[in-house]
């Protein structure tokens, strides 16, 4: 007998339930994660079939906030893979600071370290000042995490170990003060981040862009999916612009494949033609 979470009907009741309701589109996502999620949905909601699911989220709204959490995978870290950050700071910086201004798409930041990792490493590189990074999700309470920029002191060894592998220049104390066992981020780094709601699966591009980052985030996508996500942040790049996507993910096999230039190929950073 099938487990509950892998009744594919089921499945696909409850994602356009999902879409229907609350307007969260996970159709496309991939289905082995998808699968994985809502299993442990089971068990968080105590349900012992996905249709049971579906018909505590649609009667009890409440309760969708807390499925949500379990749909939208919300890891991150600062300076996560410093290899990717140094590679910025060595192959991508130069050319950014010839413009006069700077926009910067950090496209599903989760709780926010991605977005305030590049804030630092602009900051060491003298372009913070004229950039504006725009840190979009489609989790709300991982957006609010974001814009306070507070986190657990726990996890900043390993945050400096990181940001010095990342070719920082300084220590990474300099950019946060530590109260009890939290650490608050400078708020220079948070006033150059707009965070804000934005869905590669339904939303369309909204500002041209010198930069997106977008790592760790078309894995949880179906092939579609990952056609149509990459189609937007094209859109939102200009010319000779940059994008980033995660070490598992690549423009290999894309439909958009040819509009861009391997800048970086190891650390998956690219160049559009």
């Amino acid at each position: 007998m099938n487990a509950p979470a892998n009744n594919g009907f089921e499945l696909s009741s409850l994602l356009d339930a999902i879409f229907k309701k609350y307007h969260y589109d996970f159709r496309q996502y991939a289905e082995a994660s998808l699968k994985r999620r809502v299993a442990a949905a089971l068990t968080h909601f105590g349900c012992a079939t996905v249709s049971e699911l579906q018909n505590q989220v649609l009667h009890q709204p409440h309760l969708f906030g807390a499925l949500l959490e379990i749909l939208t995978v919300q890891v991150s870290d600062l300076f996560r893979d410093p290899s990717y950050y140094k590679s910025i700071r060595e192959k991508v910086v130069p050319y950014l600071q010839t413009y006069p201004s700077l926009k910067v798409w950090v496209a599903g930041c989760a709780t926010g370290e991605e977005a305030y990792s590049l804030a630092i490493l602009f900051a060491e590189e003298g372009l913070l000042s004229r950039t504006l990074i725009y840190a979009t999700d489609i989790n709300p309470s991982s957006l609010r995490v974001a814009e306070d920029g507070i986190y657990d002191l726990r996890r900043f060894a390993r945050f400096s170990q990181s940001y010095l592998q990342a070719g920082g220049r300084a220590s990474l104390s300099d950019y946060y003060t530590a109260n009890n066992s939290s650490v608050v981020l400078d708020r220079g780094l948070r006033k150059a981040i707009l965070f804000s709601d934005h869905s590669l699966a339904t939303d369309t591009a909204f500002a041209e862009v010198e930069l997106v980052s977008c790592r760790n985030v078309l894995i949880y996508f179906d092939t579609e999916l990952q056609d149509r996500a990459l189609g937007v942040m094209r859109d939102s790049l200009r010319r000779k612009g940059f994008l980033g996507l995660g070490q598992r993910e690549s423009l290999r096999f894309s439909k958009h494949a040819d509009a861009f230039l391997e800048l970086v190929p190891e650390e998956r950073l690219y160049q559009r033609l």
